[in-house]
């Protein structure tokens, strides 16, 4: 006797398999980025620069730096404005106090440039997978 229909059950279960692999990718498979809190519970300030340490950052992951608006700032930087305490042209700069910053692949830089605080080594790396 031969298979009628459409394909046979093994064919069905193939193919029934298949979508619900592309679903589960297609919804990333239960995996969401993180939300970190710069600072802790300290916020962004003149000690966060070794935060970051022991932390392992993905791509998406989503860094909340909370800081006192008047006092300090976040900008993100390359890697010369990082190192120079500068702001090229085209770096985005942040002031409301409560800003939320997705990750890149790879380093992602900031530095505060309120008040020379930059120099006095508020700036931070942090690098996502």
């Amino acid at each position: 006797m031969t298979a009628r229909g459409r394909g046979s059950a093994a064919q069905r279960a193939v193919a029934a398999a298949a979508l619900a692999v592309a679903c589960c990718c297609i919804a990333g498979c239960g995996v969401s980025a993180a939300t970190y809190y710069v600072g802790d519970g300290n916020g962004w300030s003149l000690s966060s620069a070794s935060w970051p340490n022991g932390k392992q950052f993905h791509a998406g992951d989503v860094l909340v730096f909370r800081y006192m608006t008047w006092m300090h700032n976040v900008v993100a930087v390359g890697e010369d404005g990082y190192n120079g305490c500068t702001t090229p042209a085209g770096s985005r700069t942040y002031t409301s106090g409560s800003d939320s910053i997705t990750l890149a692949r790879g380093d992602n830089r900031f530095i505060c440039t309120r008040y020379g605080h930059c120099y006095f080594g508020m700036k931070m790396v942090v690098n996502a997978v």
